[in-house]
């Protein structure tokens, strides 16, 4: 039965590893692998060298680092006070209601949140004029000060719900008489939050946060081009994905988007590795 997610592995994440080979090669399209030259570490230098790197890894670290201080805890906090509501309908429709974000495409979130940004009978412009915080409406998604909190906002709003299943889940494996002690010794429900729930959960979140961390470098990308496709927002919001993107489709330098996109990959391994070993030491790594 493992033999199928085995193949699966293979022709879809070993064997295209092959062209990882065009980094290190002036890569042609009618010389292919074989043919094309080898150039060793050229486009290496040429992407460390480009002058638009910094604010390529600026960007990326970035949103990526806001996404895990905003966007990891959310669905932890979710689940905890999900947890602790008694009537089962009303909990049910709740977790109905935060899941379902998640299974709309980027294209159909992307189109509700400029609609509700939007100049013309924009609801959250309509909201500041009629409480006389705004004169004029705002343009929010052309000015560059407000691209980072708009993407992790609405990045939270669509994942939240479906990322604290998993936690949901571990909490409903807590054994129940560990809560009854606590509440026969005095414990109230919020003590027992932090002695038991979070505490018996913790290996979760660890393996969870060691893969976050793996992804750093990993800001988004569909987001990203969806809302941030305004050419006026290029300073924040273009990040490696993007730019490997840009670069390697767009504009068909192969060899320079799959070297950049190689140090996305080792940058982000040698990350998953170090996690893995800080969290080996409380006993909840992923190896």
């Amino acid at each position: 039965m493992v033999w199928p997610a085995l193949l699966f592995i293979i022709v879809f994440s070993y064997i295209p590893m092959y062209g990882v080979l065009t980094a290190f090669q002036d890569y042609s399209l009618f010389k292919g692998f074989l043919g094309s030259p080898w150039v060793g570490f050229k486009h290496f230098e040429m992407f460390f060298h480009a002058p638009v790197f910094w604010d390529i890894m600026r960007n990326t670290l970035v949103i990526s680092l806001l996404k895990l201080i905003v966007g990891f805890p959310a669905p932890i906090l979710l689940a905890l006070m999900l947890n602790e509501v008694g009537n089962q309908a009303y909990k049910r429709t709740i977790q109905t209601i935060s899941y379902l974000p998640h299974f709309l495409s980027w294209v159909i979130v992307s189109g509700f949140v400029m609609s509700i940004l939007s100049t013309d009978n924009g609801s959250l412009n309509i909201l500041l004029q009629k409480l006389h915080l705004i004169d004029e409406p705002i343009n929010f998604l052309s000015l560059p000060e407000y691209f980072w909190t708009i993407l992790v906002t609405t990045g939270v709003w669509k994942e939240i719900g479906f990322a604290s299943i998993v936690y949901l889940a571990a909490i409903a494996g807590v054994d129940p008489h560990l809560y009854e002690a606590a509440s026969m010794d005095g414990a109230s429900r919020f003590r027992q939050m932090f002695t038991i729930t979070l505490p018996s959960i913790m290996p979760v979140i660890t393996v969870f946060s060691i893969l976050a961390i793996g992804n750093l470098l990993h800001a988004g990308f569909e987001d990203i081009i969806l809302l941030g496709s305004n050419p006026v927002l290029r300073d924040v919001s273009d990040v490696l994905d993007t730019y490997v993107y840009r670069i390697g489709i767009l504009n068909s330098r192969f060899s320079y988007a799959t070297a950049a996109g190689l140090f996305n990959a080792v940058i982000s391994v040698g990350l998953l590795m170090g996690a893995n070993h800080l969290a080996r030491r409380s006993g909840n790594s992923l190896w």
